[in-house]
């Protein structure tokens, strides 16, 4: 730099050498780019260059990428855990639906198998639905949801798909309770399926059985054998299946057989029942008997005055006379 004689800069001279080194680098330029059109040499150079500084430039982008990376890994974990989250969800609505709807098919089933009882057997029967259960140890009782007001009685039987679940013993308004058929203060008249014997079947209060006490040592009876109600009592329609056998032994005199059965019905799953209308009791005289006596052959000749003994019916008159 030319100082002036008062120490000050020349701004002539500074202004002369900043247009010198421009020069310089203008005719440097014009040269490299002469050189590059006719020897096509700069490309290499520019690759080598590149090629060089390559891992200094991925060094100094790594933070951003692996910021980036970990950005993009965030987010997709919680959009992947949002998605799982969602299709648990709806697994789950999907499995309650199915269940529902296979709850829905099986009363279904329960309900058309009780009205085709009820139609086989030409019964009138009314459908009702098991709201209540009594947990009592010592006591078997459900409760409906049916009462007074819709027509129920006390001492109706009640069904479900597969026998006798027991009968109605008190009527609200609104509601119904059922002793069930295993209920110690239960009895229940059977008959064997296979061999027509004929016994009443206890509530045992313990477990689901039913208790046949004091059969005779002799009787036709069998595990496996099917009881269906006999219809004595008029309280329960015959026909019904009722219980099977499970279990025999005789008591400690050997002068009887003690039984167990299982009842039929479910009584721990059915929530559809069919209350029965009680058994039609005749109405109306008695029909009419025919008189019993001997044969004509053996009555003599009416005596005189007496109508015509022709029939045996005038001939017996005749004869009691």
């Amino acid at each position: 730099m030319v100082l002036s004689r008062d120490g000050s800069a020349s701004l002539f001279a500074a202004s002369a050498g900043g247009t010198l080194r421009l020069a310089g680098y203008l005719l440097l330029a014009v040269a490299l780019m002469m050189l590059d059109h006719h020897d096509d040499w700069l490309p290499r150079v520019r690759s080598a260059t590149a090629l060089a500084v390559e891992p200094a430039w991925r060094l100094a982008g790594a933070p951003a990428r692996w910021l980036s990376d970990i950005r993009e890994n965030l987010t997709a974990q919680s959009s992947l855990r949002r998605e799982n989250r969602e299709l648990r969800d709806a697994l789950l609505l999907a499995n309650v639906r199915i269940a529902r709807m296979q709850a829905l098919v099986r009363q279904n089933d329960q309900l058309k198998r009780l009205l085709d009882a009820a139609d086989s057997l030409r019964m009138q029967g009314q459908l009702a639905r098991v709201i209540d259960i009594d947990l009592d140890p010592y006591r078997r009782r459900l409760v409906l949801n049916r009462g007074a007001r819709q027509g129920v009685q006390v001492g109706q039987a009640v069904v479900d798909a597969h026998g006798v679940m027991g009968q109605v013993i008190e009527v609200l308004p609104n509601t119904a309770v059922v002793l069930l058929v295993t209920d110690p203060s239960s009895a229940l008249p059977v008959i064997d399926a296979r061999s027509g014997v004929r016994a009443v079947a206890y509530g045992s209060g313990s477990g689901d059985l039913l208790s046949l006490p004091d059969l005779p040592i002799n009787a036709d009876i069998k595990v496996g054998d099917s009881l269906l109600t006999s219809g004595l009592g008029g309280r329960f329609p015959a026909g019904f299946p009722a219980a099977t056998i499970v279990t025999i032994v005789a008591d400690r005199s050997g002068n009887y057989l003690r039984a167990a059965a299982r009842p039929a019905a479910r009584l721990d799953r059915s929530d559809q029942v069919l209350l029965l209308r009680d058994l039609a009791e005749p109405m109306g005289p008695p029909a009419p008997v025919i008189d019993a006596g001997p044969p004509s052959s053996l009555i003599g000749p009416a005596p005189a005055g007496v109508g015509n003994a022709s029939t045996p019916r005038a001939a017996r008159n005749g004869a009691r006379r």
